[in-house]
Formats: structure tokens, sequence, C-alpha cells
């Protein structure tokens, strides 16, 4: 699938057939004689006098019609189509769920960082905000209001959830809970975290989103430059989070990344899954009806 903003073309493979068909009405253009093989069986000045007595033309046969036709019913085949007007209703076909570690107060800038870059390149998905800590909160319900989101990221300090500690197993029961009362079909889930205070149960929550139809991308951020065994460790922690929820794992300067698979993971759901029948609408019956003309026009006498 290609999209060009509110247009797009679902099945753009079947335009390979119209350099072919250029291919070919060159090839019977230049072949294509009315007279057939004659010219070179008869001697050009008695060819020319019986052309001039009967008045036949030398021209060449024109199958133009016949290849506006094909042309056009490959072109209805690409599936050009439009955006419903109401895509509104469907905006929870996908969305992203940034989960937000706040336990640790030397982290927040890099934290509040990365999940700027994730709002930034959010395009038209809706984007849900959760806090945890020692406990987890909805900060933010799903939104496409992002330059809100972003006010309020910025604005986070060490007192924002008041619970001390690190409970992710809290944050990713609660994200879970929120896309399927969401009635989101594919979420995309950001964890961005230190690695700190992971546990068996915060795996099982990542496997259950990731059973849901759902990916979870960890980012992970430390305070800590030396690659000592704790970071080791808690970067591991990541890795290993990121894996059950059959998603990514990148290092802050490396968001980008996320939001890349984001992206990309996007245009596939489009491309191959038959929800999308519900956010296009094919116009390619409508150009079958103009392929009607040109076909009519090949039952001419001396059209073909």
């Amino acid at each position: 699938m290609i999209i060009f903003g509110s247009v797009a073309l679902l099945r753009p493979y079947w335009l390979l057939a119209l350099p072919i068909l250029v291919l070919m009405l060159r090839m019977t253009k230049s072949k294509g004689s009315l007279l057939g093989d004659w010219p070179r069986a008869i001697d050009a000045p008695l060819l020319g006098v019986i052309l001039k007595r009967h008045k036949i033309s030398h021209g060449s046969s024109s199958n133009l019609a016949l290849y506006w036709t094909v042309g056009l019913i490959a072109l209805a085949l690409s599936g050009p189509a439009t955006r419903l007007a109401e895509r509104m209703h469907f905006r929870n076909l996908d969305v992203t769920m940034l989960v937000l570690d706040v336990s640790c107060s030397e982290n927040l800038s890099k934290v509040a960082s990365a999940a700027q870059v994730i709002l930034s390149e959010s395009g038209a998905r809706q984007v849900g905000l959760i806090l945890f800590a020692g406990d987890a909160y909805l900060a933010s319900p799903l939104t496409d209001d992002t330059a809100a989101l972003e006010a309020l990221i910025f604005a986070l300090d060490d007192k924002t959830v008041p619970e001390g500690g690190s409970r992710p197993d809290k944050a990713l029961s609660l994200a879970r809970r929120l896309l399927r009362d969401a009635h989101s079909f594919s979420g995309d889930i950001v964890f961005i975290s230190d690695g700190v205070g992971q546990s068996s149960y915060t795996l099982n929550q990542a496997t259950a989103l990731s059973k849901d139809g759902h990916k979870l991308h960890t980012i992970f951020v430390s305070s800590s430059t030396a690659a000592n065994a704790s970071t080791i460790e808690n970067r591991a922690n990541m890795q290993s989070l990121a894996r059950a929820g059959n998603g990514i794992m990148k290092d802050a300067l490396s968001a980008n990344e996320i939001v890349s698979e984001i992206s990309r993971r996007e245009i596939d759901h489009i491309a191959y899954d038959p929800r999308s029948a519900l956010e296009w609408t094919d116009t390619g019956r409508y150009l079958l009806l103009f392929a009607l003309i040109p076909f009519i026009l090949c039952f001419r006498r001396g059209a073909l």
C-alpha cells in the first residue's frame, strides 16, 4: 500500500502492467500494418496504384482502444482509495502508549527527551501517557494533542508519583487495561526506564500484551556513563522485556529507531490487515465504468 496524504493505492503492484502495455503498444504500432505482408510481396509502384484506385489506407492498425481498456482495468485493480471523512471513528485501530519511569530524578531529563522524540513523530496516532514509580497512574488518556503531552512531560519531577520504588509490572498492567478498554487492535507501548524493579510479573505482562496483538518497545536510560555491572544487568532486563513483548530495545540516543519500527509496522498493518477497509474507500470500481468506453470502441469495424 502506498499513501499520499488522504489518497492511497491499496494494491500498487497492478501498476506494473502499465509499462508492459506501453511496450506492447510500441511493438504492435511498428509492425501492425493494415495491409499485412502485401507491401513485401508486391512491387511498390504497383501497390501504390492499387491503393490509390481502391482508396485503401496504408496506415497502421490501431489497438489503442484495447490498450486503454486494459490500462484502465489495471489502474482500477491497483485500488485507488480515499480516506474516509469519518476516520476519527476508527482512530483507535493503532495507538501509542508511553510508559515513563519517574522513580529516579537523575534520569528524568533523558526520559523526557526520549518521550519527546516519540511524540514528535506520532503523526495521526493517538497517544496516551502512563507514569510510574512505586505505583502507576494514567497521566493522560489517549489523545492527539501532542503539544499538551510534551508540556506535561517536561514538567515532571521526582514528586510527580508520590509512592517510592519502581513497579513496572503495575504500569504495564495499566497499559494493557487501557488498550483493552479503548478497543485498540494493535497498539505500540513505548516503555522508557532504567530497567530497575523488573521481575517475572513484568515479563508476564509483556507477554500478555504481545498475545493481545500489541508490541512493547523499550528505551533504556541511565544516569551512569560507565558500563558497570548494575548498568549491564538493567540493560539486559530491558532487552528481555522487549523480547517478551515482541518489540525492540534501544538506548535513549536511538529513540528515533523506535519511531521507525512503529511506522514500519503501521505500513505493514495497513497493507495486509483487512481492517484497513474501515479507513479507506476503494474507488477502483468506478474506473471500471470508464474502461467500458474504450472497450465498446474495440467493436468498431477495423478497430482491432
